[in-house]
């Protein structure tokens, strides 16, 4: 298993100290960017091989039951269920599997000196492909189309899908992808209908209800693990090489989620997919996180055509933000360390053509005072694009209010690009 599968997140938000001198603040404020609110010991759960860096002979699944099941599962046609949600979890499992695949990607060598992933492939040649990841997916359309995370696939030049009743892989084309949503859609060729999954209503599911997960954690082919729905409606960050994923509307679950599950599919008891299981928190037992059922119905025909998905508004002021230290208070002029200072305002942002400029310490917000860069991010977030924002600074022992009106982050990146 490879070392770079290690995707484990920090909880905490990332901050950035260090002692001033002479004017004590300003080397404090070297470009830190507010606007992410970052939940951490999240890891994506595809997940990259070796995760933990666990030695390759630690977890291993054996070949041969898996070419086993393959074999016995083969001649399933269907995967649907009943309508009466009275399933046992084994009729679910015995349903469900032949529809779900386990996604293996692989990249190209570039190096002919060996890969850092794996210190048993040195001597491989450039252009050669080495195993990347492992993740899960089902087919949700019998034609082979394929849902699962862009996580699991990201950055791959080769994607395999295993099949239960076929010897060999299939490769995969990807159709499209969103990094933003954590989706992709991808379509294998056979000569014959595969079983599909039914993808079902989110939005119906309810707290407390039972729900069945199917993947492939750790390379243990098609695990099943079981739990309730936990809660609805979460919101996640996670920072990432590419930047960070602000999920949405997650549903939350104490099914047992593991590296290498996702992708795979969250079912109800009557077999239907109400979500993708995406992240678990690291830090916590039993706590997982499934992208719903009414985001993929939403965006699946896009994803299969390749089409741009519109993003939704990204509030923002556009300042870089600092917490206030006891050791600043002097410089800032000020008596509290409630309140933030402003690091850096971008050029043409809604800040700068409000009047706040770097230095300022920010103390409320609309008539709340704001204690910490936290407090103030979740104000603008919780705002519309378009609101005036009542924001009061202190700018050399000075007070004063100034009006804000939040923008759109995502308009301003696409107007960039």
């Amino acid at each position: 298993m490879n070392e770079d599968m290690n995707n484990n997140v920090n909880l905490n938000d990332i901050k950035v100290e260090r002692k001033p001198s002479n004017s004590r603040v300003k080397p404090i404020f070297a470009a830190f960017m507010a606007g992410a609110v970052v939940v951490g010991g999240l890891m994506f759960t595809s997940d990259k091989l070796n995760l933990f860096g666990y030695d390759t002979q630690t977890v291993q699944s054996s070949a041969t039951a898996a070419s086993a099941a393959n074999s016995a599962a083969a001649g399933v046609q269907t995967a649907s269920l009943n309508n009466l949600g009275t399933n046992s979890i084994s009729q679910i499992t015995k349903a469900s599997s032949p529809a779900i695949v386990k996604i293996e990607t692989k990249v190209k060598q570039t190096s002919t000196s060996g890969s850092r992933r794996n210190s048993q492939q040195q001597g491989t040649q450039s252009g050669d492909t080495i195993e990347n990841g492992i993740g899960s997916g089902f087919i949700f359309e019998d034609s082979g189309y394929i849902l699962t995370n862009e996580h699991v696939i990201d950055g791959a030049d080769e994607i395999d899908v295993y099949v239960q009743g076929y010897d060999t892989p299939f490769k995969a084309t990807l159709l499209g992808s969103s990094y933003d949503l954590d989706l992709a859609v991808l379509k294998i060729q056979g000569d014959k209908t595969f079983p599909a999954l039914k993808i079902g209503d989110s939005n119906a599911a309810e707290v407390g209800e039972w729900v069945v997960a199917i993947g492939n954690p750790y390379d243990f082919d098609y695990s099943v693990t079981t739990g309730v729905l936990s809660a609805k409606e979460r919101e996640i960050s996670i920072d990432d090489e590419q930047g960070t994923r602000n999920y949405k509307h997650l549903l939350q679950t104490d099914t047992a989620i593991n590296p290498g599950n996702s992708g795979g599919p969250l079912l109800n008891l009557n077999g239907e997919v109400i979500g993708i299981n995406t992240a678990v928190n690291a830090e916590a037992q039993g706590m997982g996180f499934a992208i719903p059922a009414s985001t993929i119905s939403s965006v699946v025909d896009k994803l299969k055509n390749n089409e741009t998905i519109p993003k939704d508004p990204a509030p923002y002021i556009g300042v870089a933000l600092q917490n206030i230290t006891d050791d600043m208070l002097q410089d800032l002029q000020i008596n509290s360390t409630n309140g933030v200072v402003v690091a850096e305002v971008q050029q043409g942002s809604p800040a700068f053509k409000a009047g706040i400029r770097q230095f300022d310490v920010i103390t409320e917000v609309n008539g709340k005072g704001i204690a910490n860069t936290e407090e103030l991010t979740k104000a603008v977030q919780a705002a519309a694009v378009g609101d005036a924002l009542k924001v009061k600074i202190s700018r050399d022992g000075q007070t004063k209010d100034v009006s804000v009106e939040v923008g759109d982050k995502n308009a301003v990146t696409a107007y960039q690009s």
